[in-house]
């Protein structure tokens, strides 16, 4: 039972698309190529005679483009004749009324791709040209509303369009946004470039600075920040940060805010320096105030709840950025000892 049901459904559906693809409307959009004329004494000419057809375009049910055709392997020659207004009315079954300019002629629908279009007592048969269409509708039409404007009434002129130049025409096309795109790479690649070394230079000359502020400190600030320094590493508030640290207790964020106050007493210019030098992440700026602290890096895996490798290699990293060139975690414990007053 249920199968019987399954194949009613089935037979339905397949009743269903096919009556709506006969209900589908006629239309002549597009190209029709003429294949034969009928004359009222019985004579019959077929086309292309000669090499010489003619072709119509049209757009919609509404104009008509006329052109005369000569084709060959590689090009089409087009000598405009016509544009018309046109409009179809179904008259049913297969006949249509075929109105262009407003007069109107007998249209005969024989299948999807051929229609009879009696003009003038002549019988007509149009076959569709869709490869036409497709490749030159925009050209052909372009060409002969150009040609039968005011300006060229009275004149006949052929045109030759060729599909190898139009593939030169591609190719020339492809090339030129080929070309754009590879200048826009490079353009983009060489800001990049001056980009990077202006903040290289920029880099440089803060380093320096930093250098020479630390090598012309006079004596008696040197003597001073000692001070401070012992005073600080002997103080209570460090011992007990030390111990926190050293047993592994995870710091919450009022201790960071803490102990940024406490390094700002000892070293003002600390974090301004470091911030200025490269845009350190949350992370990478607490790593590097326990390091200024004096903080061994096993504790500061241990507090961070990261491995003792993981520290190691952010150091690494970030020596690398700031100074351009490959080092190790010591190297850059020793540059943030040195920053900061």
């Amino acid at each position: 039972m249920k199968q019987t049901i399954l194949f009613l459904l089935a037979f339905l559906c397949i009743g269903c698309n096919l009556n709506q693809e006969r209900q589908q409307p006629f239309t002549l959009q597009g190209a029709w190529q003429l294949s034969e004329a009928e004359f009222p004494a019985g004579q019959t000419q077929s086309f292309p005679s000669e090499g010489i057809t003619y072709l119509r375009i049209y757009e919609g049910d509404s104009t008509m483009y006329q052109c005369r055709l000569t084709r060959s392997e590689s090009a089409l020659v087009i000598q405009p004749s016509e544009i018309s207004d046109v409009k179809v009315i179904d008259t049913g079954d297969k006949e249509r009324l075929y109105l262009e300019d407003g007069d109107p002629f007998p249209l005969t629908i024989l299948d999807d791709s051929t229609i009879t279009i009696q003009q003038g007592g002549i019988l007509y048969t149009w076959r569709r040209a869709d490869e036409i269409a497709k490749e030159w509708k925009k050209e052909i039409c372009g060409i002969i509303s150009d040609d039968l404007s005011d300006d060229h009434q009275g004149e006949f002129h052929s045109y030759i369009l060729s599909s190898k130049e139009r593939r030169q025409e591609n190719m020339i096309h492809w090339f030129i946004c080929f070309s754009i795109v590879i200048t826009i790479v490079v353009i983009i690649a060489i800001q990049a470039a001056i980009v990077y070394r202006r903040e290289k230079r920029k880099l440089r000359f803060q380093l320096q600075q930093i250098q020479d502020i630390q090598e012309n400190r006079p004596q008696v600030v040197r003597q001073a920040v000692e001070t401070m320094e012992k005073e600080f590493f002997a103080s209570d508030d460090y011992i007990t940060l030390q111990r926190r640290i050293a047993g592994g207790q995870l710091l919450k964020e009022q201790d960071w805010l803490d102990i940024e106050a406490q390094l700002k007493r000892v070293y003002p210019a600390f974090s301004s320096q470091l911030h200025a030098l490269y845009p350190l992440s949350e992370l990478e700026y607490q790593v590097c105030m326990l390091i200024k602290l004096r903080i061994a890096p096993t504790d500061i895996a241990s507090v961070m709840a990261r491995s003792t490798s993981t520290i190691s290699t952010m150091r690494s990293r970030l020596y690398t950025k700031v100074f351009g060139r490959k080092g190790g975690a010591k190297e850059w414990d020793e540059f943030l000892q040195g920053i900061g007053v």
